[in-house]
């Protein structure tokens, strides 16, 4: 039902304004058929594996004694998670293409999954503690529109982004699961309340490492630039 509006306005377009060759046609219509089924193989896996996995870890975490080792653990499985997930490696490597190699995708890929990994320590310190959400999204935002202005432009476009995709089916379904498992868990927590709320910090923390890699990059290209200014003016007095 979702791939098969996009399939027929594929197919209309196609024989009124792209008038595809046979074998180019055939190609994308195999694709459409790949994604399908990969998509019910996924969506089959998540409720095979992902949400019952993470509902048992959660659980199972939760009952620690010393639950504080959520916190590390949370880093890890979050960083983790944000390298494997798919819609990240698509937009990390559009990135170093479009850019001309100037961003590498390694780099950035790491970058995204520190933010994920940070947001995922957060939100088991959030359950631990029982801080309320405002304390983070507030100044965590107010931070973004800061930063934003101190950035190049291409940042600013890649961190929202990457804040957008670093929500993907991953962490949907694994760390949604887990966090809701832990908060059920732990006294004078409530699941909607306190379970809630981590693919929020997903999707703030990649953006905030996003621009901070490029507030590096440009202060970066800024003392090249001076160098390189420097250079030229000694040149010119030599000369």
């Amino acid at each position: 039902m979702a791939i098969a509006p996009i399939v027929l306005l594929f197919v209309i377009l196609n024989f009124t304004s792209f008038h595809l060759k046979p074998k180019r046609f055939g190609e994308i219509m195999i694709g459409f058929l790949i994604t399908t089924i990969g998509l019910i193989l996924f969506l089959h896996g998540v409720n095979i594996a992902y949400v019952p996995v993470g509902q048992h870890l959660g659980t199972e975490l939760a009952k620690l004694e010393n639950n504080y080792i959520l916190i590390p653990l949370g880093f890890l499985m979050g960083f983790l998670v944000g390298f494997a997930e798919p819609a990240i490696h698509v937009m990390v490597k559009q990135v170093e293409e479009e850019s001309g190699g100037a961003v590498k995708r390694r780099v950035l890929l790491a970058v995204v999954s520190v933010g994920i990994g940070v947001a995922v320590a957060l939100s088991m310190w959030r359950l631990l503690a029982g801080f309320s959400l405002y304390y983070f999204l507030i100044p965590g935002y107010v931070l973004v529109f800061v930063l934003g202005r101190k950035v190049d432009n291409m940042f600013l476009a890649m961190a929202f982004d990457n804040g957008g995709v670093a929500t993907g089916p991953m962490c949907s379904t694994f760390i949604l699961s887990m966090a809701v498992a832990i908060a059920a868990q732990i006294e004078g927590r409530s699941p909607l309340i306190d379970g809630f709320g981590v693919v929020a910090l997903i999707a703030l923390t990649p953006i905030l490492s996003t621009l901070a890699l490029g507030y590096l990059y440009k202060r970066k290209a800024e003392r090249d630039q001076k160098e390189k200014n420097r250079l030229q003016e000694v040149e010119d007095k030599n000369g």
